[in-house]
């Protein structure tokens, strides 16, 4: 047993080695494959830029047909192995639906899985985005005020207000703050988002995260990220903490290396679980269809700190118009 554990960090840095430096085309698919995963892209993603363009054109005015506008459909397949649970499988779906016209109005929100439903920092992991996933309980309709301002001179603020799509209804209030410090003759930045939200069927919650970072070089960069989070559900204070490196191996790939703490309290604080993480992603299809490689190895309190291996596979497919940088 312990020889396929070990195996398994090395079959992720097989599978990163084996890929071309510099890559050939913008897909690693066969023709056709590639021809009907295009062919349902441009079907669905026209719907979704339709969709949003129709709803931006109701609440905004009439550049909504012509503005860019970066709505998407995102699915997604995980596989993820625990030494100490064995294999388990989960499909997600996320939606965005962008409506820039109506900035200087309230603006319309449709989002599935909002931060507040993903759990404890412990159950979301090292990064909040693994655990995006659509539940019937969990999708909010609401309205947002909008502060627009430049996040390098002032706070940027965001107020909002709705409810969950479920039975009861369960309304809800929150507010968001953003802010960007450029250093001045200084390489670093660092980002803070702050949200204080209130749910009726959950209470208040409060989170703040800290993004510090820097080049290293062209394609190399430094990175601190710190979270804090409170629910009235849990009623502890809980952080985490995270160092990274990150590498850009070329225009399609991409390698993360971190150092990830997770723990809770503030009078008495502890660490209940470390671990180190290799990140590899690569888009394997036009900026449409990306595969995530991510070997881990954890020392956490529940299992007395004694490593424990664990590999998540996912391919995720975005349906949209517009192509963006997903790394």
């Amino acid at each position: 047993m312990r020889m396929k554990l070990t195996a398994l960090p090395v079959l992720a840095a097989a599978v990163v080695l084996s890929q071309p430096l510099l890559a050939a085309d913008d897909s690693d698919l066969p023709d056709w494959v590639a021809d009907g995963l295009d062919q349902t892209h441009d079907t669905v993603g026209n719907w979704v830029d339709s969709s949003a363009r129709s709803l931006d054109g109701l609440l905004g005015t009439e550049d909504s047909l012509t503005v860019d506008n970066e709505s998407y459909l995102r699915i997604s397949q995980e596989t993820l192995w625990q030494e100490s649970e064995g294999f388990s499988n989960d499909f997600g779906v996320r939606f965005k639906l962008d409506l820039p016209t109506s900035k200087k109005r309230l603006r319309l929100l449709i989002e599935s899985d909002p931060e507040e439903s993903l759990g404890t920092l412990a159950e979301q992991g090292s990064d909040s985005q693994l655990n995006e996933r659509l539940s019937s309980n969990n999708a909010i309709i609401g309205l947002d005020k909008l502060e627009p301002k430049d996040k390098t001179q002032r706070w940027s603020y965001r107020y909002g207000a709705g409810i969950k799509v479920r039975t009861p209804i369960d309304p809800y209030v929150r507010a968001t703050g953003e802010r960007l410090w450029l250093m001045e003759d200084s390489p670093w930045q660092l980002h803070s988002y702050n949200r204080l939200s209130w749910f009726d069927s959950d209470g208040y919650s409060a989170r703040s995260q800290w993004d510090l970072s820097r080049p290293l070089s062209d394609n190399r960069r430094l990175r601190s990220y710190t979270q804090f989070q409170w629910q009235e559900t849990e009623d502890t204070l809980e952080f985490s903490q995270r160092f990274e490196i990150s590498n850009r191996i070329n225009a399609r790939s991409n390698l993360r290396n971190g150092l990830i703490l997770v723990g809770d309290s503030l009078s008495d604080p502890r660490i209940n679980d470390y671990y180190l993480q290799s990140w590899y992603r690569r888009d394997i299809h036009k900026g449409r269809l990306f595969m995530d490689l991510i070997p881990e190895l954890h020392f956490d309190r529940d299992s007395d700190f004694e490593p424990r291996w664990a590999f998540t596979l996912r391919l995720e497919l975005y349906l949209s118009k517009a192509i963006e940088n997903r790394f």
